[in-house]
């Protein structure tokens, strides 16, 4: 297993070894005390299970009360996976990285608590398995606006398709304001 940090160093790229025959493959895609070594220290309560069509962009998303750490596999299919940290004390606060996972280049990408969370699929469909390290809690959720300009994401994506709900998301001008950060 690789540990590859991102420009911000919480958020973190990991290479699973894999074990191939001519039957096909295994990969560990979790292990706590692996992960732990390489200061991946989360525990995991529950697991999410997504399928999107091409072009689907969903997020950003994150809670704020009880944030979510999140391990993000790509089970089929291609995806552009973006964090943005939403921490006010943190030295990136506002900034973003994203990186494109897929069943192919079997990367994972670990998320830290405190971020906002989104991906954009590239592949026809894409099944997207993540752990989190908090129980999700509707009324605790909150969304950014994938495109404000003041985040300035790059979405490799020209015409995303977004759920009614995630159209409805704030800006990062009007968070920083309702945290408090402005």
């Amino acid at each position: 297993m690789k540990v590859i940090k991102t420009s911000i160093p919480e958020v973190m790229v990991i290479e699973t070894d894999i074990y191939s025959d001519e039957r096909g493959y295994f990969r560990e895609t979790h292990h706590d005390l692996r992960y732990a070594t390489n200061c991946i220290e989360s525990s995991f309560v529950q697991d999410n299970l997504s399928y999107s069509k091409k072009d689907v962009l969903r997020g950003l998303h994150f809670q704020q009360e009880s944030p979510q750490g999140k391990l993000i596999t790509p089970i089929q299919g291609r995806i552009f996976d973006v964090a943005v940290d939403v921490r006010p004390d943190s030295q990136t606060f506002g900034q973003w990285v994203g990186i494109e996972l897929s069943d192919n280049n079997r990367k994972q990408l670990y998320i830290p608590e405190g971020f906002a969370h989104g991906f954009c699929v590239l592949s026809d469909e894409a099944y997207v398995h993540y752990k989190c390290t908090a129980r999700y809690n509707p009324g605790d959720e909150m969304g950014l606006k994938w495109d404000d300009p003041t985040l300035g994401i790059v979405w490799p994506v020209a015409q995303p398709i977004i759920s009614q709900k995630d159209k409805q998301n704030m800006d990062f001008k009007s968070y920083m304001h309702k945290i408090g950060a402005t």
